[in-house]
């Protein structure tokens, strides 16, 4: 029998869920505080990527970010504040920056992956979507010796985990990109990688969801969340109220303040990334990473996407003006021949996207509340973890066994 399912959040992972629990015939209704058009499931670089086994806090993570905290241009800008959550974060992600913690998290990471990856074409052929879905792989750009040399260990690391990934040869750089200029001095390809364009996949969400007879209900922000012997007994926004059996928090960023309501101190910080949409010509057809820069490449329906950074400086859609311009110069300093416009760069637009002290998504049910799950904290990858995170959502409110272990994911592990 179905349940009656609230869903906290309209981003890729919330939709997403929502998908897969209406399919598994349950009530659902969505709400978002935004109007659903912007925020971090639309200005990200559109990648699946198996490839990034690798989790945000990894080793010398939290040295280099001390080093870059001065420089609001960085890839990384961790903005120091006098904030007991934040210090709280701060004090966990150092911690999780260790070799223990990536060796525990690679597979998890690969396996939701992949099992997303797989998603996406199985939404858009059982659909009739017409989202732009290819999977000519991810190039790593790299400029440097030492740069180079990593990627190719972290390839070999994605090869021992059974990830199709090697060194490619300028020569088959140029084939895969033959009509731009590059400067480069190698490159490694990850053919186990894919892209969107995510408005596109945004845009066919939010217009079957309705037809499929899921609720969205735009522009409601949930104000209180109310609990009786550990169990939410009734959801109220700023419009309405709702009784619902299960509620599913996949708020993003706004998770945690959410989560306080409830007793859990869900150690949770909004990354920002930005992006700049060029839509001249420039003639890239690969998707790519420009390693020293963090910057990301993207060829999408209608423009090339050059999007990165991550800014931790609290929750805000402030656009600082260096750290659009240090993707719009690493984009030339790569592509010397890239067109990108003053008034496209003027246009930038910027996402927050949650990430835990750890770099793992919190995804599932948590001990403090019997009919709540968790479904946020993914990173970098909350677009390509997206389908993934709502399918074994949907299979642990179905009580059905889920398609992989969520225990990496567990919202009340310890830091």
């Amino acid at each position: 029998m179905g349940k009656k399912v609230l869903v906290i959040g309209g981003g890729i992972v919330g939709l997403s869920t929502a998908y897969f629990l209406k399919k598994a015939g349950h009530d659902v209704t969505v709400v978002d505080k935004s109007t659903m058009d912007y925020g971090a499931s639309y200005v990200n670089a559109g990648y699946l990527t198996p490839s990034h086994i690798v989790p945000l806090a990894a080793p010398g993570v939290m040295k280099q970010g001390l080093k870059w905290m001065f420089n609001s241009a960085s890839p990384l800008y961790i903005k120091p504040r006098l904030n007991p959550s934040f210090l709280r974060w701060a004090w966990a992600f150092n911690k999780s920056c260790s070799q223990a913690n990536v060796d525990r998290s690679i597979k998890a990471i690969r396996d939701i992956n992949l099992i997303s990856r797989e998603l996406f074409t199985e939404i858009r052929n059982e659909n009739d979507w017409q989202f732009q879905l290819e999977r000519k792989g991810l190039l790593m750009y790299c400029q440097t010796e030492s740069m180079l040399e990593h990627e190719i260990e972290l390839a070999e690391l994605a090869q021992q985990h059974g990830l199709e990934a090697r060194e490619v040869s300028m020569e088959e750089v140029r084939q895969m990109e033959p009509d731009c200029e590059l400067d480069i001095i190698g490159a490694v390809h990850y053919a186990c990688d894919g892209h969107t364009t995510p408005t596109e996949l945004m845009q066919d969400l939010k217009s079957s969801l309705p037809v499929m007879g899921v609720t969205i209900r735009k522009q409601e922000e949930v104000t209180t969340i109310e609990r009786k012997n550990g169990q939410i007994i009734r959801v109220v926004t700023d419009k309405s109220e709702y009784q619902p059996d299960e509620v599913i928090l996949a708020a993003g960023s706004w998770s945690s303040s959410l989560a306080n309501q409830l007793g859990l101190d869900l150690l949770l910080e909004g990354g920002k990334g930005y992006r700049i949409n060029a839509h001249g010509d420039n003639k890239i057809q690969m998707p790519a990473i420009l390693c020293e820069a963090k910057a990301a490449v993207t060829p999408m329906n209608g423009y090339t996407r050059f999007a990165g950074t991550m800014e931790i400086a609290g929750i805000n859609h402030h656009v600082r003006k260096e750290r659009v311009n240090a993707i719009a110069q690493a984009a030339k300093r790569y592509y010397p021949g890239v067109q990108i416009e003053a008034e496209e760069i003027a246009d930038a637009q910027c996402g927050l996207r949650p990430v835990s002290p750890d770099g793992m998504a919190y995804i599932g049910r948590t001990a403090k509340c019997s009919n709540l799950v968790l479904a946020t904290g993914h990173a970098m990858m909350g677009w390509s973890m997206g389908p993934a995170t709502g399918l074994l959502i949907s299979e642990l409110i179905s009580g059905q066994p889920t398609s992989m272990d969520l225990s990496p994911f567990d919202p009340d592990r310890k830091f």
